[in-house]
């Protein structure tokens, strides 16, 4: 996996008084005055939403699995999180990405509690992506940390890149997936999780 720059430690990093007044220079851009009553406060609004947007830069997605547990009963088949909900954002026009994942292991000798799978689709989703690496990092960190027998990843989601500008084509999804393990080598494995997910 890549490693990903945590954005605190980059010099020149900006304030928040200067993020703010960045948002005014793009409100003056796109032909609006900064200094009305309906937009003196948006520049502080956006830079707040910015933080939680992208707070996944402060988060360590390999130290949310490293609670595992070794008392699983002998349980060594498919664990499947499905229709975990994602909001990202493109990192070619910082516009959402809103989607859904769905994650699977087999353990080999540890389980991780299941929160824990759509809390590192969530830490990663909280960065600036595309899907495909956003796909690859979830089951690359999983795969790392819990060494299961296998993990699948599968995305599926609407970018509004293409929805609202450019192309403009609203109802079009995108659908990216990682197999490793079993899910890579095995065809039964792989159709039996890509079944489960397609019930309901």
């Amino acid at each position: 996996m890549d490693a990903i720059a945590d954005p605190t430690t980059l010099s020149g990093t900006p304030s928040k008084e200067e993020a703010e007044e960045a948002v005014r220079t793009l409100i003056r851009w796109a032909g609006d005055d900064p200094t009305r009553e309906g937009l003196i406060e948006t520049p502080d609004r956006v830079v707040r939403s910015y933080a939680e947007f992208f707070s996944g830069y402060d988060m360590d997605p390999e130290n949310v699995l490293a609670k595992t547990f070794e008392e699983s009963g002998g349980y060594d088949e498919m664990v499947l999180v499905r229709d975990i909900e994602l909001e990202s954002h493109c990192e070619h026009h910082m516009v959402p990405i809103i989607g859904r994942a769905h994650v699977a292991y087999i353990p080999a000798n540890r389980v991780v509690g299941i929160s824990k799978l759509a809390r590192v689709v969530e830490i990663f989703a909280k960065r600036l992506q595309i899907q495909e690496k956003l796909t690859v990092d979830i089951a690359s960190t999983i795969d790392k940390v819990l060494k299961p027998q296998g993990v699948a990843v599968v995305i599926e989601a609407r970018h509004q890149c293409m929805t609202t500008r450019g192309v403009h084509k609203p109802g079009a999804d995108t659908v990216t997936s990682q197999m490793l393990g079993v899910f890579r080598d095995d065809p039964s494995t792989r159709r039996e999780f890509l079944t489960m997910i397609r019930k309901g």
